[in-house]
């Protein structure tokens, strides 16, 4: 099954995120089918928190590709600030 869900990165400490898609049998920061956007959790100032393209999202949903529960609101999240 193909999913979407987050990829972690970043040093000790200071986490950073890659939303990608993968396969679910895959290891968690294994290889990756696409990568969609970016989730910083400990942006301050002026740093981009978030950056995700949600034209891709919806193209894999629309493909059968299940979203992660945290994607989930990280995607609705985008959705508002988008509009």
């Amino acid at each position: 099954m193909v999913k979407i869900r987050m990829s972690r990165g970043g040093a000790k400490k200071k986490p950073f995120y890659h939303i990608v898609v993968t396969d679910s049998r895959r290891a968690r920061d294994g290889r990756n089918i696409e990568r969609l956007g970016f989730f910083n959790p400990v942006a301050r100032g002026q740093e981009e928190r978030l950056r995700l393209d949600l034209e891709r999202v919806d193209y894999w949903t629309g493909v059968g590709a299940q979203v992660s529960d945290r994607v989930k609101t990280l995607v609705s999240e985008a959705r508002s600030a988008a509009s």
